[in-house]
This record gives C-alpha cells, sequence and structure tokens, in this order.
C-alpha cells in the first residue's frame, strides 16, 4: 500500500513539473496536481492497455512513438474531468505527457528499491521475498 501512495506521489511531482515546464499546462493547487494523478493512474490503468491493443498495427509501424499521443490524449482526459486541471491543446499534452513519462520514471527508479534477486553466502535474508539464496558445497557446487 505504501509503494502505491509513492507511486502516485511520484507521479503529482510530475504532474507539477509539467506545468511548471509546458506552456499549456496549468495546475491550480497540489489538490489538482494530486487528483490529476489519480486519474491518470485510473485512466492508465483501464483505458491504456486497451487503447495500446487497438492502435497496436499504428503503433507497430511508428516503432512505439504513437504510445506517446495515447498518453497525450490520457493527459488531455484527465484535465477534462479534474478541475484546477486544464490542458491547453494537442501539443503541450504531447510535451507533457513526455515529460511526465520521464520524471516519473527517474523518480520511480529512485524509490522502487532494486533489492536483491541473487545472494551468495550464508545469512539471514535480506531484502525482498523473492530473493534466491546460494551457498557454495564443498565440491565447488552452488545450492
Amino acid at each position: 500500500m505504501t509503494g502505491l501512495f509513492i507511486r502516485w506521489l511520484v507521479l503529482t511531482v510530475a504532474v507539477l513539473a509539467a506545468a511548471y515546464f509546458v506552456e499549456g499546462i496549468h495546475v491550480a493547487s497540489f489538490w489538482s496536481a494530486f487528483f490529476a494523478a489519480a486519474a491518470l493512474g485510473v485512466l492508465n490503468t483501464l483505458l491504456k492497455p486497451v487503447l495500446i491493443i487497438v492502435t497496436l498495427p499504428v503503433n507497430i509501424l511508428t516503432l512505439g512513438l504513437f504510445t506517446l499521443v495515447i498518453n497525450a490524449l490520457l493527459l488531455k482526459m484527465a484535465s477534462g474531468v479534474i478541475p484546477g486541471f486544464d490542458v491547453q491543446g494537442f501539443w503541450p499534452a504531447v510535451l507533457g505527457a513526455l515529460l511526465i513519462s520521464i520524471v516519473s520514471w527517474i523518480l520511480n527508479s529512485f524509490f522502487s528499491g532494486s533489492g536483491t534477486v541473487f545472494r551468495v553466502g550464508p545469512g539471514p535474508r535480506r531484502g525482498k521475498d523473492d530473493a534466491i539464496d546460494l551457498s557454495r558445497r564443498g565440491d565447488d557446487r552452488w545450492e
């Protein structure tokens, strides 16, 4: 549950960064950005997979760049639902979607916690539950 809240805050910071750097995106307050991030999260979860499948031929032809247009469309849709969050036009939506993607990717890489996948040697397990413990046996074999 904490991870979800952290990702929500990261997306909120990304929306605020887009409003700061992209002319044509306006956020009235932190709470507007907070709820815009929630709306983007819901739209990305429910609607984006359907749009990706429907536009798959175009997405393949553009080598995945059409996904940016889909993200811009979702950003524009969120601005229509959330008061105090306004995206004016197609190009600010594209630039905002690009900036939100970059900022959230960078911030999520800091907060996601890489965790250990393989750990060698004895001792208590630290890290994620999906870690694989390897111990060296006397005959140069690992188990």
